[in-house]
């Protein structure tokens, strides 16, 4: 790994609360809102922020969600001029940035969120409750067509972050692994034209748990 040092400035900290989705028995926390003071980053993630399927979110990989603000205008642009695209979360991000996407963030990536430590892990894999948050089924489907899935941090130091404060990328990870492709193998079914990768992703010990399991599983 090297250094390459790069400073975003963040969104407010979005946190969410489980409540009822589609039914009383499908709860949800994608909805996310900003907050204004400060909040402890931990293993865990944000404090205060809650995931109603502990087997599909939270956890170690998938502590810190980051969604790039950079394509909302393309999502106004096929989805139209939606309430959930007029500010950042629609996506149920706990972090947004302009400047980082898919294209130059790479796995191992490591950020300074305020004074926590955090890791590129994976990509996120879009579920049925973003097409269904913003009335649009296909949304899913479109989003492992395009690649604009965002991506999941684990927390490497504890720390505390609030609006305002910075995210510095003070390491550089994988080179030859920008989220964008990792996605386009492990989820969009390039693993077809690129199978000799999956053996190496699969004992990929940066790489989130769950993906290093796709990836065993798709070579089979």
């Amino acid at each position: 790994m090297s250094e390459a040092t790069a400073t975003f400035t963040i969104h407010a900290p979005m946190l969410g609360k489980v409540v009822p989705f589609r039914a009383a028995d499908e709860p949800s926390a994608i909805a996310k809102a900003p907050t204004a003071g400060p909040v402890a980053v931990g293993p865990m993630g944000l404090a205060g922020d809650e995931q109603a399927d502990r087997k599909h979110h939270g956890g170690v990989d998938k502590a810190i969600h980051h969604y790039a603000f950079d394509h909302y205008p393309a999502w106004r642009t096929a989805l139209g001029d939606h309430p959930l695209l007029a500010a950042p979360g629609g996506f149920g991000e706990n972090i947004s940035t302009l400047g980082l996407t898919e294209a130059n963030v790479w796995l191992g990536d490591r950020f300074r969120l305020g004074t926590a430590l955090i890791e590129v892990s994976h990509g996120r894999q879009p579920c049925w409750k973003l097409g269904h948050r913003f009335g649009y089924a296909p949304l899913a489907a479109d989003i492992v067509r395009n690649g604009r899935c965002g991506w999941y941090y684990r927390v490497i130091e504890a720390g505390v972050v609030q609006a305002g404060d910075a995210l510095t990328r003070v390491e550089r990870g994988m080179a030859d692994w920008p989220i964008e492709r990792l996605f386009r193998v492990l989820i969009g079914g390039g693993h077809k034209a690129d199978r000799a990768v999956l053996g190496d992703l699969a004992a990929m010990p940066v790489l989130a748990e769950a993906w290093r399991q796709r990836a065993t599983e798709l070579q089979r």
